[in-house]
């Protein structure tokens, strides 16, 4: 076998694996929670959105993303408002942990959107730190561009895509 044909199997196979749950993100939800009647999320594996133990619960009631301005880390206060139920929800629920993605819009060079999305999930962990949750049970990551929820180049989806996920895990470390 030639290299091509190990490289294009191997991209192939890289391809198939790298996303386990595609539509993770959810439909988009004007008050940041993804999911809901209509949105398109499957709640399977997420246990039931009536549950308020539950991810989907979390993910549909209490909401999992605040959105931002443009070019900026700044929480507004529709943002505190969602955080404030996250910090209750997660004090509430302490066994599981969190990663708070960042993201940005697809204006501007990937570092500067990898850094504002850092800034975006610091601002986030810097505030559930402030309500209470242990920083013990949080971890960010910063994805900048690279996974917009909605494509297109109109500021109604440049709008979703400057946003902080809360992605809750079983497990918090104590």
């Amino acid at each position: 076998m030639t290299v091509f044909p190990k490289i294009l199997l191997l991209v192939a196979a890289l391809g198939l694996t790298a996303c386990k749950n595609p539509d993770r993100y959810g439909a988009d939800n004007p008050n940041g929670a993804a999911g809901g009647a209509g949105s398109g999320v499957s709640t399977s594996g997420l246990g039931d959105p009536n549950n308020p133990t539950s991810i989907a619960y979390f993910n549909q009631q209490v909401g999992d993303r605040v959105l931002f301005a443009v070019d900026q880390s700044t929480l507004s206060p529709e943002a505190r408002n969602i955080l404030i139920g996250q910090a209750v929800w997660l004090k509430t629920n302490q066994d599981y942990a969190i990663i708070i993605e960042g993201h940005a819009d697809e204006q501007g060079t990937r570092e500067y959107n990898l850094a504002l999305g850092a800034r975006r999930a610091a601002s986030v962990q810097d505030f559930l730190i402030s309500n209470g949750v242990a920083p013990s049970r949080m971890r960010t990551i910063s994805y900048g561009k690279e996974r917009p929820i909605a494509i297109c180049s109109e500021e109604s989806c440049f709008a979703q895509n400057r946003r902080a996920v809360t992605v809750l895990s079983m497990g918090a470390g104590s």
